[in-house]
C-alpha cells in the first residue's frame, strides 16, 4: 500500500487554531488512513491508503480536519518518492549556496504557473532569491536578511497554497519517512 506524506497549513501559531500531533494521528486514522505517524509539531504526518489522487487524499484529509477542529486547515501531500526528491534538492541548493543564514522550503498544493515564478525570479536581490522547482519553492536567505522584508519572501504571495518549513525539518523527515 502507498505510503504519503502530509503536511498542514497555518495551524498551532495561535491560540485559535490549535491541533497538537496526537489529536493529528488520531482524525488521520479516523479517516480511514493506516501507519501514521507524526513528526514535531507543526503539522508533519506520514501515512498509508490505498488511494492513489493525490487530490482524493488531500480533500479527504481536509474534511476530517475541518470536521474535528471547526476550521479549515489546507493539506499539502506527497509521495515518498516526491518528498525524497524535495530533500536531495535541499540538499543540492544548500551545497551551491554556501553561508546561507535560513532555507525555507514552500511546499505546494499545486505546481506555480511560468508567469508567476518569472514575477518571483524577479525578485532574488543580494538578501536572497526563491528557487521554484516542481511542487517546492525554496527561499535561499543570505546573511542579514530581515525576516518579512527580504525580496524572496514576498515571493510567496505568488506561490498559490503553501506550507512552509526549514531545510532541517525537510532533512529530518526525509530520513525519518522517505
Amino acid at each position: 500500500m502507498p505510503t504519503y506524506l502530509g503536511f498542514l497549513r497555518a495551524i498551532n501559531l495561535g491560540a485559535k487554531r490549535v491541533f497538537p500531533k496526537d489529536d493529528i494521528r488520531r482524525v488521520v486514522e479516523g479517516a480511514g488512513f493506516t501507519d501514521v505517524a507524526t513528526h514535531i509539531n507543526t503539522g508533519n504526518v506520514r501515512f498509508t491508503t490505498p488511494m492513489r489522487s493525490i487530490a482524493k487524499i488531500e480533500a479527504v484529509l481536509e474534511a476530517a480536519f475541518a470536521a474535528d477542529r471547526g476550521f479549515e486547515v489546507p493539506t499539502v501531500v506527497f509521495t515518498r518518492a516526491e518528498f525524497a526528491a524535495i530533500a536531495r534538492e535541499v540538499a543540492e541548493l544548500g551545497a551551491q549556496h554556501p553561508g546561507l543564514e535560513r532555507h525555507y522550503v514552500y511546499l505546494l498544493k499545486e505546481e506555480v504557473p511560468p508567469e508567476s515564478i518569472a514575477r518571483i525570479e524577479e525578485l532574488a536581490s543580494d538578501a536572497g532569491e526563491m528557487v521554484v522547482r516542481g511542487r517546492a519553492a525554496h527561499a535561499l536567505l543570505g546573511q542579514g536578511y530581515q525576516a518579512g522584508t527580504v525580496d524572496p519572501l514576498r515571493a510567496a504571495k505568488h506561490l498559490g497554497v503553501a506550507t512552509n518549513r526549514t531545510a532541517t525539518v525537510i532533512s529530518a523527515l526525509a530520513e525519518k519517512w522517505t
